[in-house]
């Protein structure tokens, strides 16, 4: 758990992110959370990070002036779908995801699968049927393009992927990708049309979050446990 240097909430790691300050005074993300150096944490939320940016968040936690990067927002956004991009590469290769609606529909009816990834630009009502009867979590960031990329193929709509460390990474970083679409009008990657899994875990870690009152937080709240 750690404390956002903005909301004053603790979350868990996998629903924030990380920042550190770099020798130059630059705030850098630490997507992976495994740079060294002081970490200033904030949740994994569009609005958070806006605010973070115009009200001197990161300036106050890192205790003197800093560089906050002009499209801090949108250059998240990218970094976290490469890593999606990335490690769901890593679960192909493995053997552990795959592509199509009958491949990844058998899957499913095989109990093989524990994640659906879909496009986001793909047609309501096919994402629908093809979920249809399945409980699991299902995870949009993508569109089909790059889904497809991911596969070689041109474009992809539905991706199924098995059990492991792999498919939690690929929830939480989905669910990170829609947190910081947040406030966006109209539109925000991860968007599914069953319940977004991700969003369920944010909410469900809320209500564990111990708020602090005016004045309680100490000096360590946005400090890294052991760096």
């Amino acid at each position: 758990m750690r404390r956002c240097a903005v909301t004053r909430e603790r979350l868990p790691k996998e629903l924030m992110i990380r920042f550190v300050i770099g020798p130059d005074r630059a705030v850098v993300p630490d997507l992976a959370a495994r740079l060294p150096g002081r970490g200033i944490w904030l949740s994994a939320r569009g609005d958070v990070i806006e605010t973070a940016c115009t009200r001197g968040a990161f300036a106050k936690a890192a205790r003197g002036p800093v560089a906050v990067p002009p499209d801090l927002r949108s250059g998240l956004q990218a970094a976290l779908s490469r890593r999606f991009v990335d490690h769901l590469g890593l679960a192909r290769r493995a053997g552990q995801a795959v592509s199509g609606f009958a491949k990844a529909r058998e899957w499913l009816s095989s109990g093989r699968a524990v994640l659906v990834v879909q496009a986001e630009d793909g047609s309501a009502d096919e994402r629908q049927r093809f979920v249809g009867g399945w409980d699991g979590p299902v995870v949009a960031p993508l569109d089909g393009e790059r889904l497809g990329a991911v596969f070689g193929r041109e474009r992809a709509v539905h991706v199924a992927v098995a059990a492991g460390r792999l498919a939690e990474t690929l929830r939480h970083e989905a669910g990170r990708l829609a947190g910081l679409a947040e406030g966006i009008s109209g539109h925000g990657p991860g968007s599914a049309p069953k319940a977004d899994v991700p969003k369920v875990a944010r909410d469900a870690a809320r209500r564990q979050i111990t708020v602090s009152p005016p004045g309680a937080a100490g000096r360590n709240d946005v400090q890294d446990a052991g760096g």
